[in-house]
């Protein structure tokens, strides 16, 4: 990477002689002559140091302007590194520089093996502050999204299958990716398989809830802001654009987005750059946008609530999760994983889920899809006396279930057999293909049963 360095003085032969110096050791130089030139150059550009005169035209012996330069340097730009240099040795000068924010201090005429050795380190010190500060901000939401995105990816059903051929497809290519689907279907998760899978990442992945975000902080949550920007900006905060820089972003939730704000982040999508609140400085947004919404957005944009530009800008592909009622083959497999998963958090012994809780967990609706499935089987855990869960420690029996009117456990498996099978005609419309599918049977074996059940 090229190190940007600018440098501020009054004198031609001082700029000169430096420039020649810092570009023949491969830095890109700025060279201005007041600080008021400085200022306006920071403001629209990030320096990796800047180099800075403490004396200009008022005297030049004071240092007053160079200090009060730093002081300005600083409200624009908090960890930008500072080295001040000047023609009149004096400690005191020196320690109010460091005291405002300098980095080191330079005498004129320098040497110039000091000189390059001090803007090296400063250089690599101010790298790894700003570094230090966005690892800071990366692992605060990793944190937050450790739940999100830690359960266990299973697809043995056919329709996930194809949803995981889709993503892997998709993975390699640089296009924004449209999740739609019930909530609870699993988009969080299937969002961060699809970057894992993709050539971004070794990148960061930052997952964003729309829904959460304060309208009147949606500028400063997405592109960060400088302190002193507004009232409560006691510090410069990068925001999520930036912390996902080079990787992939996720917004999940789109559809809430407040429509007052969708201009903003249809902008960054269009030029790719933002600026952050308070700064009129440009940044590139080098991510891979992933979105995520369980509403019709095509209805929000029928009712003026969502914007149609923005809807194209997101949706380059499209990807629809299937109801966890749409996928049978995955019911019994979660269930065990999220058994496995919360025995172990509580320290209890494993149980078995017996054949009729199976049977029941196979004809519920799922309302709540995959969250609702980890949540009833963790409530289970405690809910069985014994080392087996049974249809009545689900909770299910009293609902919507298949148990809901009929007494699983005084019936044969036969009867049970067959108001499954009735049930699952009356949901799919008597459709045969369908209900086969969502039962896991071929279609002769499902037209034997039929026969057998005097069903159809």
């Amino acid at each position: 990477m090229k190190h940007s360095i600018i440098i501020a003085d009054d004198d031609i032969n001082i700029l000169t002689a430096l420039n020649l110096l810092l570009k023949s050791e491969n830095y890109d130089i700025t060279t201005v002559t007041s600080p008021a030139d400085l200022l306006s150059a920071l403001k629209q550009k990030d320096y990796s140091l800047a180099l800075i005169d403490l004396n200009y035209h008022q005297d030049t012996t004071s240092g007053a302007e160079g200090l009060a330069l730093i002081r300005a340097i600083r409200s624009i730009d908090e960890l930008v590194p500072v080295v001040v240099m000047t023609g009149f040795s004096c400690v005191n000068i020196a320690v109010e520089a460091m005291k405002l924010g300098a980095g080191d201090f330079i005498q004129k005429p320098w040497d110039n093996d000091r000189l390059l050795s001090v803007l090296q380190s400063q250089i690599r010190l101010g790298t790894s502050v700003k570094q230090t500060q966005k690892l800071t901000q990366q692992n605060t939401l990793l944190r937050k999204q450790l739940s999100v995105t830690s359960d266990g990816l299973i697809a043995e059903s056919g329709s996930m299958q194809k949803v995981l051929a889709q993503i892997e497809l998709f993975a390699r290519s640089e296009m924004n990716i449209l999740f739609t689907g019930e909530n609870g279907t699993g988009k969080s998760m299937l969002a961060d398989h699809l970057h894992q899978c993709s050539n971004r990442s070794k990148h960061p992945f930052v997952a964003v809830n729309m829904g959460a975000i304060p309208e009147n902080l949606f500028e400063s949550e997405m592109f960060g802001h400088v302190k002193g920007a507004f009232t409560d900006a006691q510090d410069s905060r990068i925001g999520r654009f930036e912390l996902a820089q080079s990787g992939t972003l996720f917004l999940d939730e789109i559809g809430n987005v407040p429509l007052s704000q969708q201009r903003k982040l249809l902008r960054v999508l269009e030029d790719q750059q933002f600026e952050k609140v308070g700064s009129s400085k440009t940044i590139q947004a080098d991510v891979r946008l992933i979105s995520a919404t369980n509403a019709s957005l095509s209805e929000l944009i029928t009712q003026g609530q969502f914007r149609q530009d923005l809807l194209y800008r997101l949706n380059t592909a499209e990807i629809a999760i299937p109801p966890l009622r749409a996928r049978i083959d995955d019911i019994m497999p979660l269930a065990r994983y999220f058994l496995k998963k919360s025995s172990k958090k509580y320290g209890v012994a494993l149980k078995r889920i017996d054949d009729l809780a199976c049977i029941a967990m196979k004809a519920y609706s799922w309302p709540g899809n995959i969250r609702e499935l980890s949540h009833m089987i963790e409530r289970a855990i405690f809910l069985s006396p014994s080392n087996v869960i049974r249809v009545q420690d689900l909770g299910i029996a009293m609902t919507e279930s298949a148990a809901a009117e009929f007494d699983f456990d005084s019936q044969c498996l036969a009867s049970i057999e067959k108001h499954i099978i009735n049930r699952r005609l009356s949901l799919n419309d008597h459709n045969a293909i369908e209900t086969a599918a969502s039962l896991g049977l071929s279609r002769s074996a499902y037209y034997r049963r039929l026969e057998k059940y005097n069903l159809g």
